[in-house]
């Protein structure tokens, strides 16, 4: 039995990482493909197809990762399957982190973090994609905003885990915390996800995780991909003052929901993130119980915060409502569609369990999420 098993993939045996039980439901309904931009050739996976005109759930995984190491456990999860039976889901590989990914020729120059960006729209087009709510973690997170500040019209909503609007920020800061480990790559990407504490205890998915960043992504082209987020430039976004410049001012225009875990490296530069978008159209999840990797350790949290998330844009109106505590609507801002048409108000729905607080130094609204 172990010579059988002594072949297959990591991410195919780990439960953490392939989700419950092991059962992959994202090799279902799936085409892949390589799509030709200006910055080079971007593998993607499609599961489903375009549905009306709804938009394309678009994910990009952080470093050290690829979609499914990423996102299985979540899209695996039981209530994350009912929110994706209204929505086709486009998950994307950053250059060379996909499976089995062949390794780059010496003197290949991996793209920035805006070129990263700027590859989508061409990816959408291509694959007849009108618009997109977005799943990004850390760098994927970065490189989401990126798309939603340069092409404000093809994306509708985003989900922003572990998002870092600074240049240089909390991957320097926990590499320099690593005292007593040699600060190799792995080390260093380990330090990005999973704070002191979790690296310290050793539990099965710091193993995990730590087997998978260092056995099934090409060194060198991980390398390539930390370095290229590692030299970012600061997300350009400033909230915007009522009455002033809410109409000019750079911000992100789509509804946002940041998600950190209360234990996360993450948890400052999230809410200074936060502190740069418009209250009224962003919220602010803190989850407790939970580390570096919410849509890992939490799936089932973060499936129902997703849920009542798009159902505030308008989506999914009476899809599973019922283990809602309570909602209340914001103050009257609506998401227009693509088209202009559609109007939606923006109501925010907290999950069981959660508690709605007012953070110190924003007005934008903030769940506590207890396990």
């Amino acid at each position: 039995m172990m010579e059988e098993l002594h072949d297959v993939q990591l991410t195919e045996i780990k439960p953490l990482l392939t989700g419950q039980n092991g059962r992959n439901l994202q090799d279902f309904d799936c085409q892949e493909h390589d799509v030709e931009t200006a910055h080079g050739v971007l593998h993607v996976t499609m599961r489903g197809v375009a549905k009306g005109n709804r938009p394309t759930i678009l994910t990009y995984h952080d470093i050290g990762l690829n979609h499914k190491s990423c996102f299985n456990s979540l899209f695996n999860y039981e209530d994350m399957q009912e929110v994706t039976q209204h929505f086709s889901v486009l998950h994307v590989d950053a250059p060379g982190q996909q499976e089995n990914a062949p390794v780059f020729p010496t003197g290949y120059q991996y793209p920035t973090m805006d070129e990263l960006a700027e590859m989508l729209p061409s990816v959408l087009t291509q694959l007849q994609v009108k618009s997109v709510i977005g799943i990004g973690v850390g760098a994927g997170a970065y490189i989401l905003t990126k798309l939603a500040l340069i092409e404000p019209s093809l994306v509708e909503g985003l989900v922003l885990i572990n998002i870092d609007p600074c240049a240089k920020g909390w991957v320097d800061w926990a590499a320099s915390k690593l005292t007593g480990w040699t600060s190799n790559l792995v080390d260093i990407i380990m330090g990005h996800h999973f704070s002191t504490d979790e690296l310290t205890d050793n539990t099965e998915i710091i193993q995990t995780y730590r087997l998978h960043i260092s056995q099934d992504i090409p060194q060198d082209n991980l390398a390539m991909f930390y370095n290229s987020y590692d030299g970012r430039t600061e997300l350009q976004m400033e909230r915007p003052v009522p009455g002033l410049n809410e109409n000019t001012v750079t911000t992100l225009r789509c509804p946002a929901l940041l998600v950190v875990g209360d234990t996360s490296p993450a948890v400052d530069v999230v809410v200074e993130c936060n502190s740069r978008l418009n209250p009224t159209k962003t919220t602010l999840l803190k989850m407790a119980d939970c580390g570096g990797l919410p849509q890992v350790v939490q799936p089932g949290k973060l499936a129902e915060a997703f849920k009542y998330f798009v159902q505030g844009m308008g989506y999914m109106p009476t899809a599973g409502m019922t283990r809602l505590v309570r909602s209340r609507t914001h103050s009257a801002s609506s998401v227009g569609s693509t088209d202009g048409v559609r109007s939606r108000s923006a109501t925010n729905t907290l999950p069981e369990g959660a508690t709605s607080t007012s953070p110190e130094h924003t007005a934008a609204q903030t769940i506590q999420m207890t396990a």
